[in-house]
C-alpha cells in the first residue's frame, strides 16, 4: 500500500509540475493570462477521470493522516495552551511528542511540496511551491534545532498546520478537476460503441466505431446515434443535434447534408459517408476545448502564481533585513535566528494556498452541474461584465 501511495504521489507531483510549467508558458503566449495544465495530459485521452480520482484519493489520504498526526502537536503546544487556557497531562517522554509527530507530518505531508518546488528552482522561477517549501523547511530545521539549542520557542504547530492547509488546498483542487471531468464523460457517452458498416456487396456488418475510417459507408437506423462525422448519401430524416449545437428542434437531413457524430437520428434511415473519425470529429474537438478549459487557469490564478513569486523575493529580502537590523541593534544570537525564521514562516501564503483552489472548485463545479461547457476560464471571468445576452436559436 505504501509503495502504491508513493507511486501515486510521484505521479501527482509530476502532473502538478507539468501544469505549473505549461501555465507559465501559456502565460507568456497569451500576454500573461496564463494557461495551466494543473496536473500532463494527452489530447483525446478520456481516462483522466480515473487518474484525477487516484490523485484526489492520495491528497485526501495525506491530508487526513497528517491532520490526525497534528492533533498531539497542537495539544502539547505551550503557546496554544496559553492562548486557549487549557493543559494536558505531562508524562515521561511527553516533551518528545511535538518533535516526533512533526517529523512524521513533514516527511509524509510536506516532502511532496519540496519535490514540486524543484522544477521552479531549476528554472529560476520561484512560485507557490517554492514559497511553501521555504516556509516549511525553515520551520522544520529551526524547530528541530530548538530541541537542543537554547531558543525560546519552536514552530512545530505552525509547521504541521501549514502542511495540513496546503494538503487540503491540493485535495480540493484535484477534486474539482475530477468532478468537472464528468462533463467530458457525459460527452463521451454520446458516441455509440458500434456502427453498421455497409460492405461492397450491400450487406451490413457491425464493427467498433474505432474501426471506421474515412470513406466508409454506414447505415444509421431510426433512433440510433450517428457514429462519426459524415455526409448523407441516401435517405431523409430529422436529426436531434441539441447536444452539439443547442438547437432544441430536430434538423432535417437529406442527401448532401452533413451530420455530426454523437447526434441522434429520427424516424428515417440514413446512409452516411464517413468524413472524420476519432480525434477529428466535432465532438472530440468540443471535448478537447472543455478539457483545456478545465485544466486552464483564470487571470486570478495566474495573478496568484505571480504574487507567490514576488512574495518569495520579498520574504527573503525582509528576512535578510531583519537579520542585519537585529544583529546591529543587539548581537547575533538565537533570538535573531528566531525572528528571521518568524518572518519566513509568516510570509507563506496560507490564504492563497487554500482560497485559490476553493475558487476553482466552486466555479468549475457550478458550471458543470448546470450544463455549462466552459472553453476559456478567462472568458468566464469576463462574463461578469455582460449586460445583454442574445439567443439566436428558437427554443434554446
Amino acid at each position: 500500500m505504501l509503495e502504491e501511495e508513493a507511486t501515486d504521489a510521484d505521479e501527482a507531483e509530476r502532473e502538478i509540475e507539468n501544469r505549473h510549467e505549461r501555465g507559465r508558458e501559456g502565460g507568456r503566449e497569451h500576454g500573461g493570462h496564463g494557461r495551466d495544465d494543473h496536473e500532463g495530459h494527452d489530447d483525446g485521452d478520456h481516462g483522466h477521470g480515473g487518474m484525477h480520482e487516484g490523485h484526489e484519493r492520495m491528497f485526501r489520504r495525506r491530508f487526513f493522516v497528517s491532520t490526525l498526526l497534528s492533533i498531539p502537536v497542537l495539544l502539547y503546544s505551550e503557546m496554544l495552551q496559553d492562548w486557549l487556557g487549557f493543559s494536558v497531562p505531562a508524562f515521561p517522554g511527553s516533551e518528545w511528542i511535538n518533535p516526533v509527530f512533526a517529523v512524521v507530518v513533514f516527511a509524509y505531508g510536506g516532502v511532496p511540496f519540496l519535490r514540486m518546488a524543484v522544477p521552479e528552482l531549476r528554472k529560476r522561477s520561484p512560485g507557490m511551491m517554492t514559497l511553501i517549501s521555504m516556509a516549511i523547511t525553515v520551520a522544520f530545521v529551526y524547530s528541530l534545532a530548538s530541541v537542543v539549542l537554547p531558543t525560546e520557542s519552536a514552530f512545530f504547530w505552525e509547521l504541521v498546520t501549514l502542511i495540513d492547509i496546503m494538503l487540503l488546498g491540493h485535495w480540493i483542487e484535484m477534486r474539482s478537476v475530477r468532478r468537472a471531468q464528468s462533463a467530458l464523460d457525459e460527452l463521451a457517452k454520446l458516441m455509440p460503441d458500434t456502427a453498421e458498416r455497409i460492405t461492397e456487396d450491400g450487406d451490413t456488418e457491425e464493427v467498433p466505431v474505432s474501426d471506421l475510417s474515412e470513406g466508409d459507408l454506414v447505415l444509421v437506423r431510426p433512433g440510433a446515434s450517428v457514429p462519426a462525422d459524415g455526409v448523407v448519401e441516401t435517405g431523409e430524416s430529422d436529426v436531434n443535434e441539441s447536444m452539439i449545437t443547442g438547437e432544441s428542434m430536430p434538423v432535417s437531413k437529406a442527401p448532401g447534408d452533413e451530420v455530426i457524430g454523437g447526434t441522434i437520428n429520427g424516424d428515417g434511415s440514413l446512409r452516411v459517408r464517413i468524413e472524420a473519425t476519432g480525434e477529428e470529429t466535432t465532438l472530440a474537438g468540443i471535448m478537447r476545448l472543455v478539457e483545456e478549459a478545465q485544466e486552464g487557469k483564470s487571470e486570478t490564478q495566474a495573478l496568484a502564481d505571480r504574487a507567490a513569486g514576488w512574495l518569495f523575493y520579498v520574504a527573503v529580502g525582509a528576512a535578510a533585513v531583519t537579520a542585519i537590523a537585529w544583529t546591529v541593534a543587539t548581537s547575533f544570537d538565537a533570538a535573531v535566528i528566531e525572528r528571521v525564521v518568524t518572518v519566513l514562516v509568516i510570509a507563506c501564503p496560507h490564504a492563497l494556498g487554500l482560497a485559490i483552489p476553493l475558487v476553482v472548485a466552486i466555479n468549475t463545479s457550478l458550471a458543470a452541474s448546470n450544463g455549462m461547457l466552459v472553453r476559456d476560464r478567462i472568458a468566464m471571468e469576463e462574463a461578469r461584465n455582460l449586460e445583454t445576452i442574445v439567443f439566436d436559436k428558437t427554443g434554446t
